[in-house]
């Protein structure tokens, strides 16, 4: 994974560029009717149920658009809210709140809804060694939000991107020319430019999972679409060679079913590209 400054610059990019995309040459709806001595008081209002994630990006954003801004925070990022609740209050000049209020609330809409899907998840898992991990199905543009909301709802974030681990999918297998090929030219190419990336490798059945292993050096097989019996032969095979992920197709209802097979991992998209945006506002008081 990045390193926390390098996830902290994605953060920056994301706020940087949302301003940009927002405030253009002038917030001139609050430019025409309130003066620019005019101060206020604003509270975050839930109008909704889960886990509430984005105060912690919300602080940030105001802070970028007026620093004399100031927020008393009631409820931080991970707390289970309700209808009703109120996660902070943010109060200076009025015209700054107004600039932030768009941005904070499109980011901590979608980041609570994504920490609230991935909570729903783990706790499907409790009881298990099995940890849910996201994907790279995520929104353009503000991936590095959807990954923040995973950890706060309790989720493993899988790699950030394309160039901070190694993973050989089938199309990569089938372009190389298999699987042990695509293994040594991986490797060849990780000696050759000096990188230190993990390896992660999908096999489609049981005979890829031995090829695989076969090869060595690998940090964990993906099994892809596998089904229950042969996830827990695979798991059976690969014991403390590696460690195991299961994917594709994977359901609330047939997760627990997998991490019992005693896989390392499963991952879902699910958890960035199928949840609804959780309800809140910003409202003046």
């Amino acid at each position: 994974m990045i390193s926390a400054e390098e996830f902290q610059r994605e953060i920056d990019l994301i706020i940087t560029n949302a301003l940009r995309e927002d405030i253009g040459d002038g917030d001139h709806s609050s430019l025409a009717c309130i003066p620019d001595s005019a101060t206020g008081k604003a509270k975050l209002l839930v109008k909704d149920e889960g886990v509430l994630a984005g105060v912690d990006f919300a602080l940030q954003v105001f802070a970028a658009v007026d620093p004399d801004l100031e927020v008393e925070v009631h409820l931080r990022d991970g707390s289970a809210v309700r209808y009703g609740d109120i996660a902070f209050f943010v109060a200076g000049s009025a015209q700054s709140i107004l600039k932030a209020e768009r941005l904070v609330l499109n980011g901590m809409q979608r980041m609570s809804a994504v920490a609230t899907k991935t909570s729903t998840y783990v706790q499907l898992l409790s009881g298990t060694k099995t940890q849910i991990l996201d994907t790279r199905k995520t929104t353009p543009g503000i991936r590095a939000l959807e990954k923040w909301a995973v950890r706060i709802g309790g989720g493993v974030n899988h790699r950030f991107a394309l160039y901070d681990m190694i993973m050989l999918k089938d199309n990569h297998i089938d372009f190389a020319g298999g699987i042990t090929t695509a293994i040594k030219k991986t490797k060849a190419y990780l000696k050759k430019h000096h990188r230190d990336l993990k390896i992660i490798v999908e096999a489609r059945d049981l005979g890829e999972v031995e090829e695989i292993l076969n090869a060595g050096g690998i940090h964990r097989i993906l099994l892809d679409n596998f089904s229950l019996e042969d996830t827990r032969e695979a798991v059976r095979r690969i014991g403390n060679q590696c460690q195991s992920e299961s994917s594709g197709g994977i359901t609330e209802k047939t997760l627990r079913s997998y991490a019992e097979c005693g896989v390392t991992y499963v991952s879902s998209g699910a958890l960035t590209h199928s949840v609804s945006n959780m309800d809140l506002s910003l409202k003046a008081v």
